[in-house]
């Protein structure tokens, strides 16, 4: 099928971007790498009056050292660039572990990380690893910039906290905490496809191996990124052990709620839940042995 029609302006800047989106409303799309966008508009399920093109606004790609250790991974930074990237390899692993996981390398090498936060998919990766690397979106817009914890960016299945006439700019990475150890986990049919549960594992232990602190979010099993703080009490304060893994894991599965679909039942994936855990804390663990 070929796209309903629509108007079309690639805006050199910011400024050019937000006054285009203010002035449309809900009747603009933003076209970054179109991975997700161009087949919509094919399928004719988003049906824009204008398309506003935000490749050509340098200040919206690359990757950025923040102070106190931290990273912005620009909006339209091409998710290749990421995967690749060893700034982001040695500071977030499941970051770049989840990005490598995003579909093909052909489609990696044009979808940006932006793109695929606020498409908001409740079965893709980012949304799920960036809540549990306690990540902040950075939006600007009409009232100006404004940081949103990913934990509250994703409100519904392709719905985000963005408000009208804003455009997701940036994603800023914390400074890992010390001790800390991340796993991205998931499973899928065949390569390239959607997970049908995805983990991410983020695990801070003391020099003894005691837990302190920990985040295990996962894809695939809401609406929006499902956190098992079940799981997440009852590895705290506790030396991280194979049995305790396996006891973190049946809790993940028995607080998870997935849905039924045409790809997995639910209790198919109440057993990835468990599997995917447990197989996560297990590389932490043998990690730090």
């Amino acid at each position: 099928m070929k796209p309903a029609p629509f108007a079309y302006r690639a805006p050199a800047d910011l400024a050019g971007a937000l006054a285009l989106l203010g002035e449309h409303g809900d009747e603009a799309r933003v076209l970054a790498g179109g991975q997700s966008l161009g087949p919509m508009l094919n399928l004719r399920l988003a049906r824009p009056a204008i398309v506003v093109d935000v490749n050509r606004i340098e200040a919206l790609a690359g990757i950025t050292s923040l102070p106190g250790g931290g990273a912005a991974v620009g909006a339209t930074t091409r998710q290749r660039s990421a995967e690749t990237s060893t700034r982001l390899r040695s500071g977030w692993p499941a970051l770049v572990t989840a990005i490598g996981q995003i579909g093909h390398r052909t489609i990696r090498n044009r979808g940006t990380v932006g793109g695929s936060v606020a498409h908001a998919d409740p079965a893709a990766e980012l949304p799920a690893v960036l809540t549990a690397l306690g990540a902040t979106i950075i939006a600007d817009g009409p009232a100006g910039r404004r940081e949103v914890p990913a934990a509250d960016f994703f409100v519904g299945p392709f719905t985000t906290a963005l408000l009208p006439g804003e455009l997701l700019v940036a994603i800023g990475l914390p400074a890992p905490a010390p001790g800390t150890a991340q796993v991205w986990v998931e499973f899928s049919r065949r390569p390239g496809d959607f997970a049908l549960v995805g983990a991410a594992v983020v695990v801070a232990r003391d020099a003894d191996g005691t837990c302190r602190d920990a985040a295990l979010v996962y894809a695939g099993v809401g609406w929006t990124p499902w956190r098992a703080r079940e799981a997440e009490q009852v590895l705290g304060d506790r030396p991280l052990t194979a049995a305790l893994a396996a006891e973190a894991a049946a809790a993940a599965a028995d607080a998870c709620t997935p849905s039924t679909d045409i790809h997995a039942t639910a209790a198919h994936r109440t057993l990835l839940v468990e599997t995917l855990t447990r197989r996560a804390l297990l590389r932490i663990l043998e990690a730090g042995e």
